[in-house]
């Protein structure tokens, strides 16, 4: 189980979890699933929806940016294959609320950011019975994903 990403949508998914510091950020993933494979193409930046006083440790994507998300990914020929989020002055760990609110088909990108700065990211994926959450490898590389690159893989 693999997670790839360009750097440069790292860094946007880190500048994202900074400027939304001391609350979580989030969004989604768009890309191509081949096997066990994601390929992440764009990400979509979402505003946390959850209520403001719960931001600090909470993130809600809620069904109509979901529903966007799902359109954007359509027209650009993608699929939603994740959600990214960032936990301020926490591991990059999913918590049991993360756990409880995941969805198996999804990689779950999560970002650590302390004092502001984002220092790490570490991909998860739910397993099917829905009991734990297990990593996936986070292959970070220095180029954009593009379909001729999905060709030679």
């Amino acid at each position: 189980m693999t997670l790839n990403i360009s750097r440069e949508l790292l860094l946007q998914i880190w500048d994202h979890g900074q400027r939304h510091y001391p609350e979580e950020g989030a969004g989604l993933i768009l890309g191509k699933i081949n096997g066990e494979e994601r390929w992440t193409s764009r990400i979509l930046p979402l505003e946390n929806k959850f209520q403001p006083e719960s931001r600090r440790n909470r993130y809600l994507i809620n069904p109509e940016d979901l529903l966007t998300g799902e359109q954007e990914a359509e027209r650009l020929g993608l699929d939603v294959i994740g959600v990214f989020h960032s936990h301020p002055d926490h591991p990059a760990e999913p918590s049991e609320f993360d756990r409880q609110w995941a969805l198996p088909w999804y990689s779950y990108l999560i970002t650590r950011v302390d004092q502001g700065q984002a220092l790490e990211s570490r991909s998860w994926r739910l397993i099917d019975e829905r009991s734990q959450m297990i990593e996936e490898v986070l292959h970070v590389q220095l180029k954009s994903y593009t379909k001729e690159k999905k060709a030679a893989v």
